[in-house]
C-alpha cells in the first residue's frame, strides 16, 4: 500500500522522537565533564561541523551565545584558509562529525591539538579519528536516519542539535543566568518585550496625576485631564492612599463639585511594584478590569502604568 504523506511524516516523526528518547537513556558518560570543563575556559566556545553538521553547529553556537555561554560558529573551510586565528588558546573546540572522519575537520583538530585547547566531539562513532583525538567525546547512539534511504541526515542532526540545547540549559542553569540575564541578550522583538520590567516602562515625576487628599475636586478633574490617564492618585506623605476612577466620579456625581479628592477615592488602591514585569502588570491590570495602575516602591508612589504602555512594548 502506498504511504500517504501523513504517513511517511508520521513515521519521520516516531523515529526521531525514539532517538532522542534512546540519547536521554543513553546520555553520554562524558557530558559531566564537558559541562564542569566549559564552565571553566576564560574564552569562548567554538563549534564547527561540515555539511548539515555545519547548521547545526551554528544553531548550537547561537544557543549557547543567547544563553550565557560565549560562544561563536567556524566555518572548517574558512578555518584553513586563516579563520583558525579565530580559535585561541582560552577557548575550547566542539567539533561535529556523525562519522567523526569529516576530511575538512582536519586541520582544527590539528590546531587544537597544537595548542592544547579543549576538543569536545559530537560523533556517533567512538573510535572514530575525531574521537580518538578528542579530549572529551559525546557519542550519539547508533540509531537510523529518518529518510528512506537510512542517508540524508535527520535523526542524526536531531540528536545533535537537542545535545546542543542540553549542553547550554546546563550550563545557564550552573552559571545562574536568569530572566534578567536573558533581556540583555534579548532586547527585541517578542522575548525582550516579554522581559521588560514595569520601572523600564512606567511613566514618573511630573507625568503623574496626582493630588493630596484636601485638594478640591474641580482642581482634580483638571489634573485627569491634563494627564491623560484617567485616573488620580490621591497621595499623603509621598504614600498612595486613594486612587480616583472615572468610576469613582459617577458615583458620586451629586455634589461632586463640593467635595474634596480624599472623599472621592477609593482607599487602599490596588498598586504593584517597580521590579515585576510587564507583561505581569498587564495581567494584573485585564483581572481586576482596569486599564491603569500604580507602581508602590517602599511604601511610596513612584509611578504609573497604563494598559497602552504595554500594547506600545509588544507585551499585548
Amino acid at each position: 500500500m502506498t504511504q500517504t504523506p501523513a504517513d511517511i511524516a508520521r513515521g519521520v516523526l516516531h523515529t526521531e522522537a525514539a532517538a532522542l528518547t534512546r540519547l536521554g537513556d543513553e546520555l553520554p558518560s562524558d557530558f559531566n565533564a564537558v559541562v564542569t570543563r566549559l564552565l571553566q575556559i576564560p574564552g569562548r566556545v567554538i563549534v564547527s561541523g561540515m555539511g548539515k553538521s555545519g547548521h547545526v553547529a551554528g544553531k548550537i553556537a547561537a544557543t549557547l551565545a543567547s544563553t550565557g555561554t560565549p560562544a561563536q560558529a567556524v566555518h572548517p573551510g574558512e578555518a584553513s584558509h586563516g579563520d583558525l586565528g579565530m580559535i585561541t588558546a582560552a577557548d575550547a573546540v566542539i567539533l561535529i562529525s556523525n562519522s567523526g572522519e569529516t576530511r575538512e575537520l582536519a586541520d582544527i583538530i590539528a590546531h587544537t591539538r597544537r595548542f592544547a585547547i579543549p576538543l569536545i566531539a559530537i560523533t556517533r562513532n567512538p573510535d572514530s579519528t575525531l574521537a580518538t583525538q578528542a579530549n572529551f567525546v559525546l557519542t550519539l547512539p547508533d540509531a537510523p536516519e529518518a529518510c528512506a534511504i537510512g542517508m540524508a541526515p535527520t535523526t542524526s542532526t536531531t540528536m545533535t542539535m537537542a545535545l546542543g540545547d542540553a549542553l547550554a540549559v546546563a550550563l545557564m542553569q550552573h552559571r545562574g543566568f536568569d530572566r534578567e540575564n536573558f533581556l540583555t541578550f534579548h532586547p527585541g522583538g517578542t522575548l525582550g518585550a516579554q522581559l521588560i520590567k514595569v520601572r523600564a516602562a512606567m511613566h514618573k515625576g511630573d507625568a503623574l496625576p496626582v493630588v493630596s487628599p484636601d485638594t478640591g475636586m474641580g482642581e482634580t478633574l483638571l489634573v485627569m485631564s491634563a494627564k491623560g490617564f484617567g485616573v488620580a492618585a490621591v497621595v499623603e506623605d509621598g504614600g498612595l492612599t486613594g486612587v480616583i476612577t472615572d468610576g469613582d466620579l459617577r458615583r458620586n456625581l451629586d455634589g461632586l463639585m463640593e467635595r474634596r479628592a480624599g472623599d472621592v477615592a477609593t482607599p487602599n488602591p490596588r498598586s504593584i511594584s517597580p521590579d515585576i514585569l510587564l507583561i505581569e502588570a498587564l495581567g494584573v491590570m485585564n483581572a481586576a478590569k482596569i486599564s491603569a495602575i500604580f507602581v508602590v516602591e517602599k511604601e511610596q508612589l513612584v509611578g504609573l502604568v497604563h494598559i497602552h504602555d504595554a500594547l506600545r512594548a509588544g507585551v499585548a
